[in-house]
């Protein structure tokens, strides 16, 4: 409303109530790029922790890896497995979840796994690179450890690694 001097009286405004409309207009477009820009901060936080759930997971399975092969190669087995001979591995693949007691604590390795690699036929096989001459009293074994853990929210997703070992052996 404004004061008329002259008549003494009020008249309204025809402008008035438009500053407000537009700018609860401008508010609320706000409020929708606002809302929208935290909806991408979440899915970015949630794409960035199950990328780190993987990369730990990623990381324990070689862990678990070498723990194996260091307790078997140091005697922390008793027996080491990859000095047996061929003849050993007949009935398929050893199952070595149990072996790994430090990283299995929580029970989440899924399957460990150890057998001949690419030796169907379970022969002694030349040993690769050899620095010792080549002597028909020497084999190689050469084994897989397979180890695979679930990992995720409701551990949904599953992490497997191979990894090869040469062992020489005594024929």
């Amino acid at each position: 409303m404004v004061n008329d001097v002259k008549n003494g009286t009020f008249r309204h405004n025809k402008e008035s109530g438009v500053v407000l409309i537009v700018s609860l207009v401008f508010l609320v477009a706000l409020t929708a790029v606002a809302a929208a820009l935290m909806q991408n901060t979440t899915t970015d936080m949630k794409m960035s922790g199950a990328a780190e759930e993987k990369v730990v997971a990623d990381q324990e399975v070689v862990s678990a890896i070498d723990e194996f092969v260091f307790n078997e190669v140091t005697g922390g087995g008793g027996n080491n497995i990859f000095a047996q001979p061929v003849a050993t591995f007949q009935g398929g693949a050893i199952d070595i979840k149990a072996d790994l007691v430090n990283t299995n604590k929580q029970g989440d390795i899924d399957t460990a796994l150890l057998d001949l690699a690419n030796n169907q036929f379970q022969r002694e096989l030349p040993c690769p690179r050899s620095r010792t001459p080549s002597s028909s009293s020497v084999g190689c074994n050469i084994l897989r450890i397979q180890i695979s853990k679930k990992y995720g929210r409701h551990k949904t997703s599953t992490v497997e690694v191979n990894s090869g070992i040469v062992q020489e052996v005594i024929k």
